[in-house]
């Protein structure tokens, strides 16, 4: 039998999936400790996990049957792709499955920030009618600039122009050509720092877009601009980013990940009267959940039943 540990608390219709194979003997031990997991990793051949998992090396070394790790989500950052790679394990993502949700959440965020509506509403929850002090600012013709054109990036474009802004885009693996069939105008970095009023990031978290947003590209924004990461944390550099409000380089910003999850308490950006943030709630809807559980656990189906891989990160393996 093929052996596959669920260890992370997902949707039950991963469980549903693996288990209705007669191939596959399925294991939940969601809120799994490390070591635990290391002391059983040995006995599979199939592990799902969300975020909360880290596979480190350590874990991929104590794996002695593993042949496919299925990530319920886009982002592989808590998985050591190296070690898999070097060990011969596929590592499988969900890359559509929670691509409408995050779109919709990044959407979301841009127009609370634009509108002060968080503090609107803390304030009225306080008793107060303070209605001169939370005046905002239109999306309607603005710019905006979306760094990283994925599934994710596109749907927001697509949205974004449902609302007549002007979207700009920064993807270096993307052609005008395609950019330019979907009514997205590709410019440079520098270009898009320049031209824009909003910013949405949906880019990966790697060594190219490792603070990405510094100081160097603050300085280059239309002063008053809005950026919104709901991404990954550390692609936008939150010193950085703390500086540009303070000089009001920035009028606002939305913030749905941190370089540090959770973020310490009395984080400064968190504290910022100009600063609108959610808990990492990108992916966080019935809906999502349910897509990338069954789009992995069908993947590792295909995988136990005829040797099938879809969706492979760790390209290097194909």
């Amino acid at each position: 039998m093929f052996k596959v540990l669920i260890s992370d608390a997902m949707s039950s219709k991963a469980q549903e999936i693996c288990g209705a194979s007669d191939k596959i003997e399925v294991d939940v031990k969601a809120g799994i400790s490390p070591e635990d997991l290391m002391e059983c990793i040995g006995d599979y051949h199939g592990l799902l996990v969300r975020s909360r998992t880290k596979v480190t090396k350590d874990v991929i070394a104590k794996a002695g049957n593993l042949k496919v790790i299925g990530r319920a989500g886009i982002g592989v950052d808590n998985i050591d792709l190296e070690a898999a790679s070097a060990k011969g394990v596929f590592v499988e993502n969900a890359p559509t499955g929670n691509a409408i949700t995050t779109a919709e959440h990044a959407i979301s965020l841009m127009m609370a920030v634009a509108r002060h509506i968080p503090q609107a509403t803390a304030s009225l929850k306080s008793d107060k009618w303070e209605k001169k002090k939370f005046q905002g600012s239109e999306i309607f013709e603005k710019n905006l600039g979306i760094i990283g054109l994925g599934n994710i990036g596109k749907i927001v474009a697509d949205r974004a122009m449902g609302l007549k802004m002007n979207v700009f885009a920064f993807d270096p693996v993307v052609s005008e050509a395609d950019a330019k069939a979907l009514g997205i105008t590709l410019c440079s970095f520098d270009d898009l720092l320049k031209t824009c009023d909003f910013f949405s990031i949906h880019a990966p978290l790697n060594d190219k877009t490792k603070g990405l947003l510094n100081d160097a590209a603050f300085g280059k924004m239309k002063k008053g601009a809005y950026v919104i990461n709901a991404a990954r944390g550390g692609i936008v550099d939150e010193k950085a980013c703390l500086t540009a409000l303070n000089n009001d380089v920035l009028a606002g910003a939305a913030f749905d990940v941190f370089e540090k999850e959770p973020p310490d308490k009395g984080h400064p950006l968190i504290k910022h009267p100009r600063v609108i943030t959610t808990p990492h709630l990108g992916a966080s809807t019935k809906e999502a959940q349910i897509n990338v559980a069954v789009i992995v656990a069908e993947q590792m189906v295909a995988y136990a039943e005829r040797g099938e891989v879809q969706n492979v990160v760790n390209q290097k393996m194909l």
